[in-house]
C-alpha cells in the first residue's frame, strides 16, 4: 500500500497555477478529516455524558415512580376490598354495613393521624 503523500499530485504555486514548485505536502496536511471526526466524536460524547444520561435517569425515575404509584393505589384498593369481604363473611355474617363502617372508621382514623403529623406551611404559601 502506498503512502498518501506520494500518491497526491504535487502542489502548484498560488502565483503560477499549474507550475510545480516541487514541494511535497507535509504529513499533517491530509489527516484533517480524521481530526475533525475525532472532534465531532468528542463533542457528541460530551453532550451525551452531560445531557442525555441525566435526562435518561430522570425519565426512568418518572416512569418507575408512576408505575410504583399506580401499583400502590391498585394494591391498597384491592386490600380494602379483601378486608371488607373477609369481615362481611366471617365477622359480621352478611351485614355489609358493619364491615363498611369498621373499615371506614379505620381509614378515617389513619387519615386523621396523618393530618396531625403534617408539617407547617411556609410563610409564602397560603
Amino acid at each position: 500500500m502506498e503512502d498518501q503523500a506520494t500518491t497526491e499530485a504535487p502542489s502548484s504555486s498560488p502565483s503560477n497555477p499549474g507550475v510545480d514548485t516541487g514541494a511535497a505536502p507535509g504529513p499533517g496536511q491530509f489527516d484533517w478529516p480524521a481530526k475533525v471526526a475525532d472532534t465531532v466524536e468528542d463533542v457528541v460524547t460530551a453532550v451525551h455524558d452531560r445531557l442525555v444520561r441525566p435526562l435518561t435517569v430522570v425519565a426512568r425515575a418518572l416512569v418507575f415512580g408512576i408505575i410504583i404509584g399506580v401499583m400502590a393505589i391498585v394494591l391498597s384498593v384491592l386490600s380494602v376490598v379483601i378486608v371488607i369481604r373477609l369481615l362481611d363473611v366471617y365477622a359480621f355474617r352478611g351485614r355489609v354495613w358493619a364491615s363498611d363502617a369498621l373499615v371506614g372508621g379505620l381509614l378515617v382514623a389513619a387519615g386523621g393521624f396523618a393530618w396531625s403529623k403534617r408539617g407547617a406551611r411556609g410563610a409564602g404559601e397560603g
